[in-house]
């Protein structure tokens, strides 16, 4: 498969994603009485996904028909001030920025559209007709989603989310046409990769912001150590398997990455989030040990089905590696709700783990 380098300015444009992520993630900051409230994990999940895929959308295109040209990087550009439209109108009062999101989210998918639209009259065969269903078909959830204006309420809502979800499921529906003109899969692992190295980034630069430890408080300072090691522990596991373990030849529709990362991405906005809130004691203890260790299994989950399908096949790994680890989890997990330990040990305890799922998944 032809080599297709990364450029300058999808990074950019990964940066201003990230920026909205951030911005999204503070939503799980919110805590009311000792827990956050269900209102907010749910309006966490449902900001997270418009960008989720709108990020998605962009990168599709760019790695099947994406060239370094003057209206390419227009289309882009012109994207990159719909990104920051909608991450402007982040907050948890969404009826109040409703408008602007809307303007965002909808201007982003509308430039995705036209661009497959655009580039279908210079393709032929089989990637002329991909284009053609992507360029067309997305259409139907764009239109969906702005009839979302004429109503109030939840209905609003509602019909926004129908649009969305139509148009996440347009790529599925259409996987006959897909696997004919494949991903590049090289391409397509190191799109995501970067995007999560800026996410680790700024997990490590926001959690040092709120620990701030002080001279000669060797709590803080240890759970500062911890924290770092926890991060590095994940980095690890993700990108040497990244690097070493997949295959980065096979053709396919590349499905299992874009909709594995969905969980892959917010779960590491999650485990952020939980490393602020232990640190901050905030938080009952038998929420945030739910809260903590529901993060780290989604994570877990979702690495080690997106690695799966792309390992060598000599690399895999086997159903005993699944119950060890799930083992591990469950036995920390058992053991915190049978006993009280403090957060720092907590913390002790999901960085082994983070440890042995690298160290046997690497090597």
């Amino acid at each position: 498969m032809e080599e297709k380098k990364v450029t300058w300015l999808e990074l950019f444009y990964d940066l201003l994603i990230v920026a909205a992520v951030t911005t999204v993630t503070r939503i799980l900051l919110h805590v009311e009485e000792g827990y956050i409230p269900l209102e907010y994990l749910f309006k966490f999940v449902l900001i997270f996904i418009p960008i989720w895929w709108a990020w998605v959308g962009q990168t599709m295109f760019n790695n099947r028909f994406g060239q370094d040209l003057l209206h390419q990087r227009i289309f882009t550009i012109l994207q990159m001030f719909f990104v920051l439209i909608m991450t402007a109108s982040l907050s948890v009062d969404f009826d109040r920025y409703y408008l602007p999101f809307f303007i965002g989210y909808i201007g982003l998918r509308v430039l995705t559209a036209i661009q497959y639209l655009v580039v279908q009259r210079s393709e032929e065969g089989d990637r002329r007709k991909t284009a053609h269903y992507l360029g067309t078909r997305f259409w139907i959830g764009i239109i969906l989603s702005s009839f979302s204006l004429f109503f109030d309420s939840w209905i609003r809502y509602a019909v926004l989310y129908a649009g969305i979800f139509v148009d996440i499921f347009v790529p599925i529906f259409g996987r006959k046409y897909l696997v004919k003109a494949p991903t590049n899969t090289a391409h397509l692992l190191e799109r995501f990769a970067l995007l999560t190295l800026i996410l680790f980034g700024e997990s490590v630069v926001s959690t040092l912001t709120v620990i701030q430890p002080q001279k000669g408080d060797w709590y803080l300072i240890s759970f500062s150590i911890i924290s770092f090691v926890l991060i590095l522990s994940m980095w690890w596991q993700y990108f040497d398997n990244m690097e070493k373990k997949v295959d980065k030849s096979i053709q396919t529709a590349g499905q299992t990455i874009i909709y594995g990362h969905l969980f892959i991405l917010m779960s590491l906005s999650m485990i952020a989030a939980s490393i602020k809130l232990l640190c901050l004691h905030e938080v009952h203890y038998s929420f945030i040990l739910y809260f903590v260790f529901g993060s780290v299994l989604l994570y877990f989950l979702a690495t080690t089905f997106v690695f799966h399908q792309y390992r060598h096949e000599h690399h895999r790994l086997k159903i005993y590696h699944l119950g060890l680890f799930l083992g591990i989890l469950a036995v920390f997990f058992i053991i915190n709700l049978i006993t009280v330990v403090s957060n720092i040990v907590i913390m002790g305890e999901l960085t082994l783990f983070f440890i042995i799922y690298a160290k046997l998944t690497t090597t």
